[in-house]
């Protein structure tokens, strides 16, 4: 009697035993999928803000305060791009902005920059918004030497495919910006807005009077490397700044240092 009441406990616990198991493979299964699953969300969300604002957003919300940061701010942008795109199928257009994009986003992440915002064939991006970045203007300036030097080459492969050569316009500048989610309840993205966002873009513009393609201003050459070659150019009116504004053509860096 003994033995078949000992006999049925341990059928019993065996079947509770399997379903545990079978339980906690059923969950791991769940969890795996979760996580691969979130993996991909924070892969897409990537695409559309920088990884530091997805990882940010996962971890608090999108309840994110802006906060006001020191942030060297480029802008870039085409030269004739408009007059060009009255002239060119709108594939090929399409593709050789979109190849643009993609020589110039590769030389701003390489120096610790990030695309902020695309704005129509230009864009803005940001050194030291995400994160402290003591080299923020180095790494700007450096960035924009290796866009000149990546548009030479994607220039040489349009004009094997044989399309109109590229030229950029890029004005640097740096102060406190106002960095963080910006919008409504609706739409949100990450952005900076300030007065040394608008001198920047500003100074962008500047490149077309004074002739040159990279154009940073006194306060990036106050803290700029003194390596890196400048050529002075008269004080110029800027709208929406009451006083000239002292710029400097950028005409050649030096390599950053090996880490």
């Amino acid at each position: 009697m003994l033995t078949a009441l000992l006999g049925a406990v341990a059928a019993a616990l065996a079947v509770v035993a399997l379903r545990a198991r079978r339980r906690a493979t059923a969950l791991a299964e769940r969890l795996a999928t979760a996580s691969r699953e979130l993996e991909r969300l924070q892969q897409s969300f990537t695409r559309f803000a920088p990884a530091e604002v997805v990882e940010d957003i996962i971890a608090r919300g999108v309840s994110t305060m802006p906060v006001t940061k020191e942030v060297t701010v480029l802008f870039a942008d085409l030269r004739g791009f408009t007059a060009l795109a009255e002239t060119m199928p709108p594939s090929d257009l399409v593709r050789m902005l979109n190849g643009w994009f993609a020589a110039m986003a590769d030389a701003v992440a390489a120096h610790r920059g990030h695309l902020a915002k695309f704005l129509g064939d230009g864009f803005l991006a940001l050194f030291g918004a995400l994160e402290a970045n003591p080299w923020q203007t180095d790494d700007a300036v450096r960035a924009a030497l290796a866009m000149r030097a990546a548009v030479r080459g994607y220039n040489a492969r349009l004009r094997d495919q044989g399309l109109p050569p590229l030229a950029i316009a890029v004005g640097i500048h740096r102060g406190p910006v106002v960095a963080g989610l910006l919008g409504t309840d609706l739409l949100v993205e990450y952005g900076v807005i300030g007065a040394t966002v608008n001198l920047a873009s500003r100074v962008e513009r500047l490149t077309r009077e004074h002739g040159t393609d990279v154009l940073v201003t006194s306060a990036v050459r106050d803290v700029l490397d003194p390596r890196v070659r400048l050529r002075a150019l008269p004080p110029a009116m800027v709208p929406g700044v009451a006083e000239p504004v002292s710029t400097f053509a950028v005409e050649a860096g030096v390599a950053a240092p090996a880490e």
